[in-house]
């Protein structure tokens, strides 16, 4: 299964992906956690001191590797985040995932890997979706099974849907606080998500009491799905001070296996990644892609290739 965390600046979506990466990894759950934020606080948040090699400093050779022998591209410059497999195509499994040259394992066992941060040929020239667009290709060639989950710690606010990755999971969890400024990136991210069937479930963090549980319940309904409770042990994580799983408070603990429970409740719906696959490639194509390469990508959508297993 695939998940994305969401939400505005601070609200604590990369505290909650680690915590729930790690939570899987305890119940035996083979995890891969991605760093798709401009602000790389995953590895330190997993307790990981040599960050993984950057996804975005290596996108010609992940092309290369991806493009295989897919005779409808032709060349690595030719591909874009958006780009399909097709018959030919390297597929990945998630073993491959894991143990990428890319990704490195944190002290839990989850094999982690990072977009990367703007180097300083990227300063004032670049934008970071070529980065995310290392991650949008390596989900399109992904073909994950049964009881493996890739945790993606997504760019905060809307900005994701700045590309199709928005569209590249099983489940979207949206970390909200119980403020005003929270609750409107959820409204943000729930209108632009309704017309692409792309599940979302409500976090709440850093409720203090009934009240906050309230406010959240009044402004979004039944999307809210659990909520973690201010605490003192995740603030000591945050602080990098000695941390563990065990340490949580009970309604922390059982948060997380609601989170858990209810992602492995969804439905791979591979018709609909495929379908969605290629429309954002369309689209892509259309706007921008056909013009900076000189090619007609749309012939790059292989109509006989079927998604999955």
């Amino acid at each position: 299964m695939r998940v994305a965390f969401v939400g505005k600046g601070g609200s604590g979506k990369t505290t909650m992906s680690a915590l729930f990466a790690r939570h899987v990894a305890s119940q035996g759950g083979p995890v891969v956690a991605i760093d798709a934020d401009i602000n790389q606080h995953l590895p330190l948040v997993l307790g990981v001191e040599r960050a993984p090699e950057p996804l975005g400093a290596h996108l010609t050779e992940l092309k290369e590797l991806l493009r295989g022998d897919n005779p409808r591209i032709v060349s690595a410059e030719s591909m874009v985040k958006t780009t399909p497999p097709g018959r030919g195509s390297r597929l990945l499994s998630f073993d491959d995932l894991a143990a990428s040259e890319y990704a490195v394992s944190t002290p839990d066992g989850i094999g982690l890997m990072a977009t990367g941060p703007f180097s300083e040929d990227d300063l004032g020239v670049a934008c970071y979706h070529s980065k995310v667009g290392a991650v949008e290709l390596l989900l399109n060639h992904l073909v994950d099974g049964p009881g493996e989950y890739v945790v993606v710690d997504m760019t905060a606010g809307a900005d994701s849907f700045a590309s199709g990755l928005f569209t590249r999971f099983d489940l979207t969890f949206l970390v909200a606080e119980p403020t005003r400024q929270g609750v409107s990136v959820y409204r943000q991210y729930r209108d632009y998500a309704a017309s692409y069937d792309v599940p979302i479930a409500v976090i709440g963090n850093k409720v203090q009491d009934p009240a906050d549980v309230d406010f959240l319940r009044s402004q979004v309904g039944d999307d809210l799905l659990t909520w973690m409770e201010h605490s003192r042990a995740v603030r000591a994580m945050e602080q990098g001070r000695p941390f563990a799983l065990s340490d949580l408070e009970p309604a922390n603990a059982d948060a997380l296996a609601i989170l858990h429970k209810h992602l492995d409740a969804q439905d791979k719906d591979w018709e609909r990644f495929g379908r969605q696959t290629h429309e954002f490639h369309l689209r892509n194509a259309r706007a921008w892609a056909n013009e900076r390469t000189g090619l007609d990508l749309a012939e790059q959508i292989d109509p006989g290739f079927v998604y999955g297993p």
